[in-house]
């Protein structure tokens, strides 16, 4: 089932951020653009390189008016445990929400329900709380949070230019389409 451009789900989470538990909601959400990363679960293999690789991009992701938000089923004390004694993810500086009950995890249809983990799932919400973009990778494929800044800019400017669509590696600088009847069959 896509999410695409439907609007997340209502939720209320405790998360681990810079040093304090925060409640977060769906309603934290609105008014900015936002990156919502589920992983499986805190003291892995995978996970840490992915989540210090999202760091590595945060503050880029920042200056583009986004919020990031890391997620796993784990709960907000063993996110604090983690970025406690862990070099990668003591770095982290975004919000690490925490899933105990799954529905978040369940709302995004990212949830293995047998293991109770969370899939890699990357998910691009805008400003209204719409999902605009979502990638889901299997638990052994870790994601390139490098990627996200040109999948970013691609949807903000969509968004402030209605009637144009981003081509394939499409860049801040590149030409957009107005796709019309002119155009078919003429890419």
């Amino acid at each position: 089932m896509s999410l695409i451009g439907k609007t997340i789900e209502e939720f209320n989470a405790q998360a681990y951020h810079q040093g304090e538990f925060v409640s977060v909601s769906n309603e934290t959400f609105n008014g900015q653009w936002s990156i919502l990363c589920f992983y499986p679960a805190d003291f892995t293999f995978v996970c840490p390189t992915e989540l210090a690789d999202l760091q590595d991009q945060y503050h880029a992701l920042k200056e583009l008016g986004v919020e990031v938000y890391s997620c796993s089923t784990d709960t907000h004390f063993t996110h604090k445990a983690w970025h406690d004694s862990s070099d990668a993810i003591s770095k982290i500086e975004y919000f690490m929400i925490g899933d105990p009950s799954h529905k978040i995890s369940r709302a995004f249809d990212v949830l293995e329900e047998e293991d109770g983990l969370a899939q890699r799932g990357t998910f691009i919400i805008d400003p209204d709380g719409v999902v605009q973009a979502m990638e889901i990778n299997a638990g052994g494929i870790g994601r390139d949070a490098s990627a996200l800044i040109d999948k970013i800019k691609a949807a903000q400017y969509v968004r402030k230019h209605p009637g144009e669509v981003c081509p394939a590696k499409w860049k801040e600088t590149g030409e957009t389409l107005k796709p019309s009847f002119d155009l078919v069959g003429k890419i």
